[in-house]
């Protein structure tokens, strides 16, 4: 009867993510989820789950768990399924990133823009998929690296680890971000810019061109002529705005 209630789109994820996990079946699976979850299943409920809800649900073959055998053995696995329920794009339909040394672009700013379709800003800041990383200066914006974000769910601190991830970049663009969160990325010297609606990367990092071209603001400017050490400090009223994802 569950079945009835499912589109298309969350039966395909599940009975791929099945596959990913050996001696679990769809069914099993489906009910796991529900538990964690709630019913009905949806791509937004999915897209949060982890691999501790998995782990905790699944456990071992004979129905108790095993945490010694999941953590040695089960690991990879957990992942992958993981990466399929959230609707995870084949690697295939990423953008491949470029070549870059330090000093390849002078004058240029490192810029994070949370993703979870192919080259797209449509990511919140504690659930997409992945960040895409670009060097962006007055002449040329290069993707030089690919994120994935998997890895927060066995942290203690998700949003820590997030941070952490683009720990590199001056900016990063979203489409939205909390309160706690948007304060562990200022400790990270990284400038939050919220965006109103999803767009192309690339469409929002061209305005950001024309920025760098004009007069930016004093934020921005401290970045393009200071040494990588400086540190944006994020603006009080921007901060209160943020205060719920």
């Amino acid at each position: 009867m569950t079945e009835n209630v499912l589109t298309r789109e969350i039966a395909l994820r599940v009975g791929l993510a099945a596959r990913a996990l050996p001696d679990v079946s769809p069914r099993h699976l489906l009910d796991v989820l529900i538990e964690k979850l709630g019913s009905p299943l949806t791509e937004e409920k999915l897209s949060h789950v982890t691999v501790t809800q998995l782990k905790s649900g699944l456990g071992s073959p004979d129905g108790e768990e095993d945490t010694e055998h999941l953590d040695v053995v089960s690991i990879p696995n957990y992942k992958e399924a993981v990466r399929i329920l959230w609707g995870d794009s084949d690697d295939a339909e990423l953008p491949k990133p470029l070549p870059y040394a330090e000093g390849d672009m002078p004058g240029s700013i490192r810029v994070a823009v949370a993703s979870n379709t192919a080259e797209r800003m449509d990511g919140h800041f504690g659930s997409c998929l992945r960040f895409l990383v670009y060097q962006v200066s007055q002449e040329e914006v290069r993707l030089i690296d690919i994120r994935p974000t998997l890895g927060a769910d066995e942290s203690e601190d998700r949003n820590a680890f997030r941070a952490d991830l683009i720990r590199d970049c001056q900016v990063l663009y979203l489409v939205s971000i909390g309160g706690p969160a948007a304060a562990k990325v200022i400790k990270a010297g990284i400038y939050p810019m919220k965006q109103a609606e999803e767009s192309e990367a690339r469409d929002i990092l061209a305005k950001l061109q024309t920025i760098l071209v004009g007069s930016p603001p004093p934020w921005l400017a401290k970045i393009i002529g200071v040494s990588a050490r400086a540190r944006v400090r994020f603006d009080s009223e921007y901060l209160a705005e943020e205060d719920t994802e």
